[in-house]
């Protein structure tokens, strides 16, 4: 999901906008059975340890760029060459490991 907002026009701040579209991601798990959470050290969604969900924002003049990354149905191979969002040994899960229906239509329907 790409957000684009402004944020003075709004009167949110950063940490406010992330821990919007954080929970926004939690609500929308719920609604599938996903019991995920954010984390105060590490921006994102989790479920237990795995990170589903990556969030990147740019802030620039007041008004946010770019979004979120819901991991739905997809090969998670690549993650393990890199260290996710800098953090060594970040293990990467997917809405698919829940629900094995899980398809990014059957999602997008939710928000």
């Amino acid at each position: 999901m790409y957000v684009l907002l402004n944020l003075k026009r709004r009167k949110l701040g950063v940490r406010e906008l992330v821990t919007l579209l954080e929970q926004t991601v939690v609500n929308t798990l719920a609604e599938v059975g996903i019991d995920a959470h954010p984390r105060a050290d590490a921006p994102g969604v989790y479920v237990g340890e795995k990170k589903i969900c990556s969030l990147g924002l740019r802030i620039r003049r007041g008004c946010s760029f770019h979004g979120l990354a819901l991991n739905i149905a997809m090969d998670l191979s690549p993650f393990l060459r890199i260290n996710p969002c800098g953090y060594a040994g970040m293990e990467m899960a997917q809405v698919s490991q829940w629900v094995a229906e899980a398809k990014p239509e059957n999602i997008s329907t939710i928000w």
